[in-house]
């Protein structure tokens, strides 16, 4: 994909800063998956809020960090700002406690897609059941809770990776797997393949993916790129307003960016909440999520102290105090 490019009025920037040409700044490097919805309001921001030139390329927090790209949802460059689900903020952050969770763009609100008629009436059905998923994403995290509430471990299902995530749909078309959890549109995709044999639990009340801007102490600490970065989370709360009042536009420059069917696009799009906030709970799903994730790499767990110092809202607080992007 050719990256989004938006060029308008210099960059404002806060406090005491002397401001300098917008000829003289590098575009505001953004990097995130373009293959989920939850980027939308990133997208809908540079195109039509964020006054100053910005782009976007697909990647991650690794991109944050100087680690090496995501194979297959990725490209090489540094980054300024990268979206990412909570769950890779953790795994980075081990290595590099510099990274920042500035604020929360966008929730996942997560689902199992499942086959009836493979004797699923209930979650504590999917036991034995082959269950395409990645076990180390926010999705298998979401698996994992929504199966201990049954009192099942994830040991107890049969979990299968398969990349790229269209192969998740076809396997399950295929009777090579009987539930699907994963993040839209291939949820939504399930759900369409399967179906009168489907059957859907929701993740309401148990977990819900936080797709947060993300950036680093050092980036936030630069009086030039802190300017351009809480110009752009005010870019973002602005777009996240329109596109709750008017989805549209937002939706346009999903199906663009990521290629994805129009159909899909619009009947995935409730399974998200587009809040452009600070959740009050961020560092409770954070504690807890380290215990998990702790677990996984087989290394201490991180105290509630340590990762309270990961999450840094002031450039968000900073952001509220603008005016209005239009």
């Amino acid at each position: 994909m050719v990256p989004l490019v938006a060029a308008g009025a210099v960059a404002v920037l806060v406090g005491a800063c002397t401001p300098a040409p917008a000829n003289q700044l590098p575009p505001l490097a953004i990097y995130g998956n373009q293959q989920t919805f939850e980027i939308a309001p990133v997208l809908l921001a540079a195109e039509d809020y964020y006054r100053g030139p910005v782009v976007i390329r697909m990647g991650s927090v690794a991109n944050l960090v100087g680690e090496p790209p995501v194979p297959g949802f990725g490209e090489e460059g540094e980054a300024d700002l990268a979206t990412n689900a909570e769950t890779q903020a953790l795994r980075y952050s081990v290595k590099h406690p510099d990274l920042r969770i500035i604020m929360t763009v966008t929730e996942g609100l997560y689902r199992i897609v499942a086959r009836r008629s493979a004797g699923i009436e209930s979650v504590a059905d999917l036991k034995g059941h082959r269950i395409a998923t990645i076990e180390q994403t926010s999705a298998g995290y979401f698996l994992r809770k929504m199966l201990e509430r049954e009192g099942l471990q994830f040991s107890d299902i049969d979990d299968v990776t398969i990349v790229p995530l269209a192969g998740m749909t076809e396997a399950l078309r295929k009777g090579d797997v009987d539930a699907v959890v994963i993040w839209e549109p291939e949820s939504e995709n399930a759900a369409q393949v399967l179906g009168d044999d489907l059957i859907e639990f929701s993740g309401e009340g148990v977990y819900r993916e936080l797709f947060n801007l993300n950036s680093t102490a050092g980036k936030l600490a630069d009086p030039v790129k802190r300017a351009e970065i809480v110009r752009f989370i005010r870019a973002i709360i602005d777009a996240s307003a329109a596109l709750r009042r008017d989805p549209a536009k937002a939706q346009q420059l999903t199906i663009a960016a990521g290629g994805f069917d129009p159909d899909d696009v619009r009947e995935s799009w409730e399974h998200h909440g587009w809040i452009a906030a600070v959740p009050d709970d961020l560092l409770d799903v954070l504690v807890e999520q380290e215990q998990w994730l702790a677990a996984q790499a087989g290394r201490p767990a991180r105290d509630r102290a340590a990762l309270a110092a990961l999450i840094d809202t002031s450039a968000y607080e900073e952001a509220l105090a603008l005016e209005a992007s239009q």
